[in-house]
């Protein structure tokens, strides 16, 4: 039991999480707000890495750094221990900012999903995202991996009552939609309002009924009846980049 608990620890805890590959771990070497508390790399990466002078450094050989991570995990030969980032409010995320796009989890879990979605924010200049604190991932190697840097980039408030929450988006002048393919009206439809916040659901669930209900509109996608629907992430994106040149 106790090698088990030994190397579960190993590849990160929420508290002191690890990040690997070379875009996740630039970003969060080049990000002022990230304390790295130690890196471990080969001789290749270390020399493109610019470490910072109080960062512990280990040299290691490749199979060393396979320990350190999740099996099969694309360490690219380096891997960082890191701080989690300092808590964004939501009130400093819809009000601080003046860009229009914002996008909403609703119990999003996977974080290959939530680190492809801050990936596409970023790519589409979105003021940030919103999730339910106990209903998603917290910042983890896979996040930063999937995200390839916009983990750093992207302001990531998390709340308590998701309901509250976009209650506090209207307030701040955001229309609400809800994406959901049992909606009647396309998504270019339902877009119009200089700030969109773009709700998303769950793989499978969907949207939650009291999430619905604090929407100010419901809008699908137009896909195709060749496919039933997108994976939330890729749903994300397409939507993202509709609401960004409406």
């Amino acid at each position: 039991m106790s090698r088990r608990k030994k190397s579960h620890q190993s590849h990160g805890t929420p508290q002191r999480p690890r990040f690997w590959g070379k875009h996740a771990v630039a970003a969060a070497l080049d990000n002022p707000r990230r304390k790295v508390l130690r890196a471990w790399t080969t001789r290749e990466a270390a020399t493109f890495m610019q470490f910072p002078s109080d960062v512990a450094v280990t040299m290691a050989e490749v199979t060393d750094l396979a320990r350190l991570v999740p099996h099969d995990a694309p360490h690219q030969g380096v891997v960082i221990e890191v701080e989690p980032l300092e808590e964004v409010w939501l009130d400093e995320l819809v009000g601080a900012d003046e860009r229009r796009l914002l996008l909403v989890l609703d119990q999003v879990t996977d974080p290959h999903n939530v680190g492809a979605i801050l990936r596409s924010a970023a790519a589409f200049g979105a003021a940030g995202i919103v999730t339910q604190d106990r209903h998603s991932p917290p910042e983890s190697g896979v996040v930063a991996k999937a995200a390839s840097g916009a983990l750093e980039r992207v302001p990531w408030a998390r709340v308590v009552n998701l309901a509250r929450a976009l209650d506090e988006i209207s307030e701040a002048g955001f229309w609400r939609i809800g994406l959901t393919g049992d909606a009647d009206t396309d998504l270019r439809e339902a877009l119009g309002s200089p700030r969109v916040a773009l709700v998303l659901g769950a793989e499978g669930a969907g949207l939650r009924p009291n999430t619905r209900d604090h929407c100010d509109a419901l809008a699908r996608l137009p896909i195709s009846d060749a496919i039933e629907s997108l994976n939330v992430s890729n749903a994300g994106a397409v939507a993202l980049y509709a609401a960004s040149i409406a």
